[in-house]
């Protein structure tokens, strides 16, 4: 089950950041996770919502540029090899990562990592095949 990450371009100046989470707080639109990469002119701001369609809207509306990715969030063993053994099923497959964050809860007793991978479907497959509990876009209703 693929979840939607939001991709939000913003320029490496004071105040960006603060004002797309502003603007998400005065629609209401709690962040569940989010990432941030920057160089020294721009940055891109990755970021899980419940309802990221709305997210879109309020940060379109706002004059940013958004993006629509999928990616999977998968159930982590919260032990020393947890992430390991996620990673060895993906890449015994030929699968890349593209990109990975966690985020700042648990589910259960596990730790809960976003991934983007070059292959996601046969991803998905790979780690439902495995067991590993894939997490929905119904859970994030739940935190």
């Amino acid at each position: 089950m693929k979840i939607q990450q939001l991709s939000v371009f913003l320029e490496n100046k004071p105040g960006r950041l603060s004002s797309v989470c502003n603007a998400l707080a005065a629609a209401g639109i709690n962040l569940s996770t989010l990432t941030l990469a920057d160089t020294h002119q721009f940055g891109i701001l990755r970021l899980i919502v419940q309802n990221w369609q709305e997210a879109k809207k309020v940060l379109e509306d706002g004059g940013y540029t958004v993006t629509v990715s999928d990616v999977v969030a998968v159930a982590v063993a919260d032990r020393p090899g947890g992430l390991a053994s996620i990673l060895s099923i993906i890449e015994s497959a030929g699968i890349s990562v593209e990109y990975m964050y966690a985020f700042t809860v648990k589910c259960d007793e596990h730790a809960v990592l976003v991934f983007r991978f070059d292959q996601m479907d046969k991803a998905v497959a790979l780690l439902k095949e495995a067991g590993v509990q894939i997490i929905t876009a119904d859970w994030l209703k739940t935190i």
